[in-house]
């Protein structure tokens, strides 16, 4: 018998049509907790801090349905994360969907109980108020972490409608309660409209680095990697991608669509960039399904979650 260990694998389209079988991420099978998991799928079906166009929590199902098309090798990478880490989908998150405070309890609780187990969690959103209860759980874990946030908008609100928590506000309440270390801190892709002149001003004045998406135009975002993987060393780093941070020409399927953003290769860029980083896990929010009957929106984050997959650590190349 051999020694060698056996990983899950992706249910291949040779086995069962890309149209059937279950609907998991990747069609992976599932388990019920992360026990003896690297990484794990976790889903979080919550839209309620949401500011304009709401539907993001529909945005795990939709996701999982337009992974089927995923593959396990990474062809421009040569990743091979499923002959190197075992993984698995463990479902969705069981958030109180009339009551957001509860369910930041509810999510920092569950994700508590996926970092004991020393699984990195990659995340299908629901909106990006759920970094926050996340970033509470990974602090836990690992104290401070630096962070690479993808996204139209800085997140850096200091209310919205008078509330403190809210899709707009979690790196600033992630700075106010020691959550991030500022100086390895990167956000990309902001642009559009704001209230004041210096809306950005405040992620900089903490130690960020902020790249507008006017920098990144008509360019590849490989050298702009080089200089985020030096400020970020060798601390542990978590991954937030906002899909809004793309262009909505290739993902309109958003609540908060803004012009000019970032291009599909240029996301593949950062995410592949970040290879050799201690990412100790990474979320996908902001998918809204009904504004992109095509799929092409969750099609896209699919494949940014693999992509987030094949540079954990511990993925071998081939």
């Amino acid at each position: 018998m051999s020694d060698k260990p056996t990983f899950n694998q992706p249910l291949g389209g040779n086995e069962m049509p890309r149209f059937g079988g279950p609907a998991t991420m990747m069609r992976l099978p599932t388990q019920e907790s992360a026990q003896g998991l690297d990484a794990a799928f976790i889903g979080v079906p919550f839209d309620i801090g949401t500011s304009n166009r709401p539907g993001a929590r529909l945005a795990p199902r939709q996701i999982r349905d337009e992974s089927r098309m995923l593959r396990p090798y990474n062809m421009a990478t040569r990743a091979a994360p499923f002959d190197s880490i075992q993984v698995a989908d463990i479902g969705d998150v069981p958030i109180n969907t009339f009551n957001l405070h509860k369910s930041m309890g509810i999510i920092t609780a569950f994700y508590d109980e996926v970092l004991a187990q020393g699984t990195r969690p990659l995340t299908l959103g629901g909106d990006h108020t759920i970094a926050l209860p996340i970033l509470r759980a990974m602090k836990r874990r690992y104290g401070k972490v630096g962070l690479i946030h993808v996204d139209a908008h800085a997140d850096i609100n200091e209310h919205m409608f008078g509330e403190a928590i809210a899709h707009g506000t979690p790196f600033r309440r992630a700075v106010e309660e020691g959550l991030l270390d500022g100086e390895r801190v990167v956000q990309i892709g902001l642009r559009g409209t704001g209230y004041a002149a210096d809306d950005f001003d405040w992620s900089r004045e903490q130690g960020f680095r902020v790249v507008p998406a006017e920098e990144c135009w008509h360019k590849s975002l490989t050298p702009l990697m080089e200089e985020v993987r030096a400020k970020i060393g060798d601390g542990p780093v978590y991954i937030s991608f906002d899909i809004d941070g793309i262009d909505p020409a290739y993902a309109p399927g958003t609540g908060t669509a803004e012009v000019a953003g970032l291009t599909v290769p240029q996301a593949l860029e950062i995410i592949r960039g970040a290879w050799g980083l201690d990412i100790v896990g990474g979320d996908l929010v902001e998918v809204s399904p009904p504004y992109d009957t095509s799929g092409n929106t969750a099609l896209l984050a699919a494949n940014l979650l693999y992509e987030m997959l094949c540079v954990l650590p511990g993925v071998q190349r081939r």
